[in-house]
């Protein structure tokens, strides 16, 4: 039989035998180490055909090469025979073409591939994934930013393809998705075994101005400033301390955010049960000023009881300064209970009623009548303000600032600074008000008209000839007398019938004191003589004429 087979049908066996045993140059074949030498291990991959490799392609990223005489191997076979004979293969390419099959499988289905980070690009991070090289972004690298990458290197860990492109050979992976996927399982486990009010313990993980993130084991709840304490807290640092062990409350757990609300004061008892009972109204006590504002400071009584000193309560007369200019913070200072709100967790607090109301005290110090001396601290349109004892200001009205000359005039001779004296005519507690007159200091007019009254008859000097009347003095006190008073009869009304220096006898008519002014009239005494001599020597009635009863009385005088 064997002798029937032809030419053409042993030429077809041979080329079978070829084409079964001879490899494909660009396909993964499995060879067996022959030998290692000169760094190289000679494989055979059979077909009579032998190629080397360098040891350090069976070496994964930062460890030795791990392959022995008599390993069988997978190797890619690039050429079948090269200058020397020898076959060109390379087990790089064998992992490569057999990481991106595994990897496309693994891309597909979304699964995790472990790899091994091994190098620093621009950018991020170069990863061997069994034998494919990959792209690691910075930004995935961890859910936080990490400022060391070197404990992660040459670690065999767990990634997530995020993109794949095996026609020009990228790969991209993630870290941070596998940290946040098991970071979510493990949120999600821890959070199922937490309730809203339960005590737990937590190590302070990291602390912001607003609050301190709490590792409760595997999960981070926000412990915000404002549950730290019932007292104010400016800074969540002045508490706490990174690595800090602490024990906490669960406040609030949202369960679709996963989100965790921590408070430490409501482990503590709430000082605001006692403050009606402790802080009574009116009562007076001493705390400490935590914060300063522009319409007020806030005053600690005791850790977690504050209250606010208005700006209007602050001083009985500094009305518009800023309460930084009264006090200061970390200052000690006596208030005064003036309010409590319990719901709003309020306390109004005086300063000022701490202290006696400085218009009270000077009310009872200095009566009406009382001679002070003070320094002008302003001039306005309308008088001066003379700086008084207590801190307090009073003012002399243009009105009160001289008898003799016009008030607009009079403060003409007044400076701010100038030492000046006045008394007291009016106190005003309920106002705040203080009344000066300067011109109140000079009562010689009192002395000069000492005994003089309305009715009475007195001799004046005269001192001015004017248009309307004339001006005439009494012992120092000046008056003056209008036309219409100079005579009973019209046609003596006249101004310059009279001389500088004559003396008259003029009827009182008026005693102003507050205005140091006599009212006189020669008209009415010539009426008052009049009637006196008409009631004394007859009447119109018993027919004597008034001639007659005028010169009767002027001989009655003359006797």
């Amino acid at each position: 039989m064997a002798q029937n087979v032809s030419m053409e049908d042993f030429e077809a066996l041979l080329n079978e035998s070829f084409e079964i045993d001879t490899p494909a140059e660009g396909s993964v074949v499995r060879g067996k180490v022959l030998a290692i030498e000169a760094g190289q291990a000679i494989i055979d991959v059979g077909y009579k055909m032998e190629g080397r490799i360098d040891l350090k392609e069976f070496a994964n990223p930062g460890e030795a090469p791990s392959v022995a005489v008599g390993d069988e191997v997978e190797v890619f076979l690039d050429r079948v025979e090269n200058a020397r004979g020898e076959a060109v293969i390379s087990r790089d390419k064998a992992r490569r073409e057999e990481a991106w099959d595994r990897l496309e499988k693994a891309y597909a289905s979304e699964e995790r591939v472990d790899g091994v980070i091994f190098g620093r690009v621009k950018g991020g991070f170069t990863v061997d994934l069994g034998g494919a090289v990959a792209f690691l972004p910075g930004s995935q690298v961890d859910v936080r930013p990490v400022r060391d990458a070197g404990p992660l290197m040459g670690l065999k860990q767990p990634f997530q393809v995020l993109k794949m492109d095996r026609r020009r050979g990228n790969i991209v992976v993630s870290r941070r998705a596998i940290l946040e996927e098991s970071r979510a399982e493990q949120r999600a486990e821890v959070i199922g075994g937490l309730t809203e009010g339960q005590e737990v313990d937590g190590v302070v993980k990291n602390i912001t101005e607003y609050g301190a993130f709490v590792d409760l084991g595997g999960v981070d709840g926000l412990l915000h400033v404002t549950d730290m304490a019932w007292r104010r807290v400016n800074h969540p640092s002045e508490i706490l301390a990174i690595g800090e062990t602490i024990k906490v409350q669960v406040i609030k757990i949202n369960k679709e955010t996963h989100r965790i609300s921590l408070g430490m004061k409501q482990l503590q008892d709430d000082p605001w049960d006692a403050v009606e009972t402790k802080y009574a109204l009116e009562t007076v006590h001493m705390g400490r000023v935590t914060n300063i504002t522009d319409y007020g400071a806030f005053v600690e009584l005791e850790p977690g009881v504050e209250g606010l000193v208005h700006v209007s309560e602050m001083s009985w007369t500094k009305k518009n300064v800023h309460p930084g200019k009264i006090v200061s913070t970390s200052q000690e200072v006596e208030v005064m209970v003036l309010e409590i709100d319990t719901a709003k967790r309020r306390v109004s607090l005086g300063l000022k009623q701490t202290m006696r109301n400085p218009w009270e005290l000077f009310a009872e110090t200095h009566p009406e009548g009382t001679v002070v001396e003070g320094e002008v601290k302003n001039i306005t349109e309308f008088g001066l303000f003379v700086g008084l004892p207590g801190d307090i200001d009073g003012m002399v009205h243009l009105s009160d600032l001289s008898w003799d000359e016009r008030g607009e005039d009079a403060i003409q001779n007044y400076h701010k600074n100038d030492m000046v004296k006045a008394v007291v005519t009016e106190v005003d507690v309920e106002k705040e008000r203080i009344s000066l007159s300067i011109k109140g200091l000079d009562d010689s007019f009192s002395g000069a008209v000492e005994g003089v009254k309305r009715g009475s008859i007195i001799t004046v000097t005269v001192t001015a000839i004017e248009e309307g009347g004339i001006e005439v003095e009494y012992e120092g006190a000046k008056s003056f007398i209008r036309r219409s008073d100079l005579s009973r009869d019209r046609a003596d009304q006249r101004p310059e019938r009279f001389q500088i220096g004559d003396h008259l006898d003029v009827r009182v008519t008026n005693v102003d004191q507050k205005t140091r002014r006599l009212g006189l009239s020669i008209k009415a005494r010539e009426i008052a003589e009049e009637k006196e001599a008409v009631e004394q020597y007859g009447s119109s009635a018993s027919g004597a004429s008034l001639g007659d009863i005028l010169g009767a009385a002027l001989k009655s005088g003359d006797e």
